[in-house]
């Protein structure tokens, strides 16, 4: 019979690594977050303030976002009117339309343009913080 013996050092300094990167990765995953929400808010309330006419010249004030965690892993963001604001209840017609009106489309274009840089801005946040010998 013989025995194998393995040199585990560097998997232990595997471990070491990922236990001090997780937490920072997923810190700089909730600011990448936060920052992308924000950037959706002001690009909506600027789209809104362009589309909204007269009629609606409080709509673009009632934008907000809410920031929530689902687990460890998981942060959602939450943007769009508040119906307890002043006009934030005509969001659903202004952006989506109604029969009578078409849709203006305020946050769907905030979207599209936030998107791109926030899928970049969170690869980016993973790269560096899950990166071996750089940390």
């Amino acid at each position: 019979m013989s025995s194998a013996r393995f040199d585990m050092s560097e998997v232990r300094a595997l471990e070491r690594h990922l236990a001090r990167s997780v937490p920072r990765t997923r810190q700089a995953a909730r600011a990448v977050t936060v920052r992308g929400a924000q950037n959706i808010k002001r690009d909506w309330a600027a789209n809104a303030r362009s589309t909204s006419g007269r009629h609606a010249r409080h709509y673009p004030r009632s934008v907000s976002y809410d920031i929530a965690p689902y687990g460890p892993d998981i942060v959602m963001a939450t943007i769009g009117p508040d119906k307890g604001r002043v006009q934030g209840a005509l969001g659903n017609l202004l952006e989506y339309g109604s029969a009578k009106n078409p849709p203006h489309n305020d946050g769907g274009r905030a979207l599209a343009v936030e998107l791109p840089r926030f899928e970049a801005q969170l690869a980016l946040a993973a790269e560096r913080g899950l990166a071996w010998g750089l940390a």
